[in-house]
């Protein structure tokens, strides 16, 4: 009962702690010890409950019935790991690329924490849709006061906020439709509750709404590469490994295990939608010069390879999907990282300036190919064995949908290993000023963890596998 408390309760007391603190705006160094310091420890509880969690068990464990409604699964322990995993990688990367309100950007960040958590954590629709749609707040002002140019920060806001608040209502409206037909919006008791099928249809439709603008799909995509391209390296961080795990989440959570009729009768549709999403998004990043667009649209890529697994109605699928999610949040932390300490020495992101920084930077640019391979999913990588296991679905399914899928496999890396050779090789760039600086061991030390879980989870994905088989089969229809 109180591991769950224990989750909640550290970022709330760090939060405390920043607010009331009278020493200014920006923090000094003992501050942010002090919150780093419970943030990883946060990430250690995490790792107790995995180890306390029993995979056999297929009904939620450490529930908190009589204080809030909700519990946990081995569909939420993960994505809370990388909630608690990024965190402390974020806090810390910000004490040299935020120089002004630290403080206010440090509690933004773990208000981002806490409700991601309550995301992941509570099993009831009406807290699901206050934590779900809480994380707005923080995002939408780590984007406007941390963003790197200011006449285009107002428009990544805007489409930001508006986005997603739209989807939100969709998602508001059926849930009170369902709370007015069955009198209730426990989800366990609803995953007993039979639907109409023509009723189950207009809620899946509104879920849907709201999940594929988080995820995104086309054409509800267009927020996120404009967020990325004028947030911090923090935020951009938590958008790609935090944020857009909401809506594939929310597609397994809650859209296959209330609608299974909806899901069964869409599932062309939302193929459709999810293989002109791979597509386009491939074919958009040729035409791009900033850096840290280019690695938006392949988040949107990878993210519409995953909702092709979530409904293939395979449990190879399901599982893949989840473990792509996972390799996504991993792999596309690094590269926006790595994009960041770029941008912190040269101040620029637009790739045509950069060139030949493997000749004064080869630990950067080894580091950059490691993770540009795990992003492209490269065998012995996480994402290799997501990438194949929704390919094996798929061919189940159609031809057609495995030959789209593949296009990825192709287009992506093509693209990608393009824009690592355009910036590791070839004579030095005369645009850039003469800063022989490689990359240093803090940055290094913030990169190890995303390295080491990419390789460990990779050569022994059963780790994960094994935990999620029991709830993933549970949502086959």
């Amino acid at each position: 009962m109180y591991l769950p408390l224990i989750l909640f309760g550290l970022p709330i007391l760090s939060i405390l702690f920043l607010a009331f603190n009278s020493k200014g705006q920006n923090m000094e160094k003992n501050d942010l010890l002090i919150a780093l310091s419970l943030s990883i420890l946060n990430l250690f509880h995490t790792f107790l409950i995995i180890l306390m969690y029993d995979p056999n068990f297929s009904n939620f464990q450490f529930q908190l019935l009589d204080i809030i409604i909700g519990g946990i699964d081995s569909l939420s322990i993960w994505l809370i790991l990388l909630v608690n995993l990024i965190i402390p990688i974020v806090i810390l990367d910000s004490w040299k690329t935020i120089n002004e309100n630290r403080k206010k950007y440090i509690i933004l960040v773990l208000l981002v924490q806490f409700w991601s958590i309550a995301v992941f954590f509570v099993l009831d629709l009406i807290l699901f849709y206050i934590s779900f749609e809480a994380i707005l707040i923080p995002m939408y002002l780590l984007i406007g006061f941390y963003g790197s140019r200011n006449k285009k920060i107002e428009e990544a806001q805007n489409k930001f906020f508006i986005y997603t608040l739209v989807g939100s209502l969709f998602l508001l409206i059926a849930i009170l439709i369902i709370w007015t037909q069955t009198g209730t919006t426990d989800y366990q008791l609803l995953l007993t509750t039979p639907f109409n099928n023509t009723f189950q249809i207009f809620l899946f439709i509104a879920f849907f709404i709201a999940f594929a603008i988080k995820t995104p799909m086309w054409p509800f995509h267009i927020w996120l590469p404009v967020a990325h391209g004028e947030s911090s390296t923090g935020t951009s961080v938590i958008l790609a490994a935090i944020l857009l795990k909401l809506g594939s989440y929310g597609f397994l959570r809650y859209s296959l295990a209330l609608f299974p009729y909806a899901c069964h009768t869409l599932k062309s549709f939302v193929f459709i939608l999810a293989i002109i999403s791979i597509i386009f998004s491939c074919i958009s990043a040729f035409s791009l010069l900033d850096l840290k667009s280019i690695i938006a649209y392949s988040s949107i890529a990878h993210m519409n390879v995953g909702v092709i697994g979530i409904f293939s109605n395979d449990l190879n699928g399901l599982s893949g999907a989840y473990v792509y999610s996972i390799s996504h949040g991993l792999a596309s932390s690094g590269l926006f990282l790595l994009a960041g300490y770029l941008y912190e020495r040269y101040h620029t992101k637009t790739l045509m300036y950069y060139r030949g920084l493997a000749l004064f930077m080869p630990l950067f640019i080894t580091i950059l190919f490691f993770f540009s391979l795990s992003n492209i999913s490269f065998p012995l990588t996480l994402g290799f064995i997501a990438e194949f296991m929704i390919l094996l679905s798929t061919i189940e399914i159609s031809p057609f949908i495995t030959m789209s899928t593949v296009l990825v496999t192709i287009l992506l890396p093509f693209y990608f290993i393009w824009t690592f050779q355009r910036i590791s090789f070839g004579s030095i760039s005369n645009y850039l000023p003469k800063l022989y600086q490689d990359m240093n061991i803090k940055e290094f030390n913030l990169l190890l963890p995303l390295f080491i879980l990419i390789i460990y989870f990779g050569i022994m994905p059963n780790k994960l596998l094994d935990m999620t088989k029991i709830s993933l089969f549970n949502l086959l229809y």
